[in-house]
């Protein structure tokens, strides 16, 4: 260009020899007029540069604002993920992760409380367990000595020890029974309802209060033997019990106690049959096993304990030390 403008230049000098001044300043504005057109180049290809960064930005917020690539914005440079991906979850609020933190120390404080009521209860286990050991012991040791069936007066029945099966064994005489006893134990009715069970268990009772003890046990002997599914054989059990205990005879008063509160621990006289089982182990000088019982009892039957049976267990209380 440059070139072409000297060219032009010089045509113009030998065309009209004009002096060296005038020429000098043709020369300028030719080459003002020349590079006048630059910067605006210049100026164009800056402005074209940030045009393109500005939509490259906008390109990028809008892929911000809508990440699915709308082709109603712009023509995506990458395709979109199918639309099966999963979301990338967000990550947690500060009151989220809060709660979260919350929740943690409460479940671990009713950890805590679990674990100290498994412990309480597996230790209440094992005392109830060793005392029923005790007990189980006391009714071994009382059934290991059964003591011989007595007669009841006027009747060729047999009695049996607890656990016997021999109802039809040959009576035994009772060798202080005499005409007067004989006749008194007659003049007790036994009773005829039309419910035999009922009155065998009547008619024991009615011995046991006149004090026609041995009579009693044989006669509550034969009731179980014979009705021992009986709604009175609970009562006929601890009656039993009551008898021998009555009768001196602590040992064998100790294994119908025992039999009786083994057989249904929530029958009417389980608890009756406990505070016997006590009774009989204090007459036998057994504290450990009477101290055993009594606590078992004031456990398992306080409405007896403070109620119909205070007085006799508040005596058996006084007639031992228990630890």
């Amino acid at each position: 260009m440059l070139s072409a403008l000297s060219r032009s230049a010089d045509r113009s000098a030998g065309a009209g020899h004009a002096p060296a001044g005038t020429r000098a300043a043709g020369l300028l504005v030719m080459l003002a007029v020349a590079f006048a057109p630059v910067p605006a180049l210049a100026q164009d290809a800056s402005a074209e540069a940030r045009l393109r960064r500005l939509e490259a930005e906008v390109r990028a917020l809008q892929r911000q604002v809508f990440p699915g690539g709308d082709g109603r914005f712009f023509q995506p440079e990458i395709t979109a993920p199918p639309a099966s991906a999963a979301p990338v979850p967000a990550g947690p609020s500060s009151t989220a992760l809060g709660d979260v933190l919350a929740r943690l120390e409460a479940l671990e404080r009713q950890l805590q409380t679990l674990t100290a009521q498994i412990e309480v209860g597996g230790n209440t286990v094992a005392t109830l367990s060793e005392r029923v050991e005790a007990l189980e012991a006391a009714g071994r040791a009382a059934a290991a000595q059964p003591s011989a069936p007595v007669p009841v007066a006027g009747s060729g029945a047999a009695a049996a020890t607890p656990g016997s099966s021999t109802a039809g064994a040959a009576p035994a005489p009772r060798p202080a029974a005499d005409a007067q006893r004989l006749a008194a134990v007659q003049a007790i009715t036994k009773p005829s309802t039309g419910n035999p069970g009922e009155d065998e268990y009547v008619y024991g009772f009615r011995l046991f209060e006149a004090g026609f003890y041995p009579e009693a046990q044989q006669q509550l002997t034969l009731f179980l033997n014979a009705h021992p599914r009986h709604a009175r054989a609970t009562y006929g059990r601890n009656l039993l019990g009551r008898a021998y205990l009555a009768d001196n005879k602590p040992r064998e008063a100790a294994g119908w106690f025992l039999n009786n509160y083994q057989s249904d621990r929530t029958a009417a006289r389980a608890g009756d049959s406990l505070l016997g089982l006590a009774q009989a182990m204090i007459a036998l000088q057994d504290t450990q096993r009477a101290c055993v019982a009594l606590a078992e009892f004031a456990e398992g039957f306080p409405a007896l304990a403070t109620g119909r049976l205070r007085p006799d267990y508040e005596a058996a209380r006084r007639q031992v030390r228990c630890s």
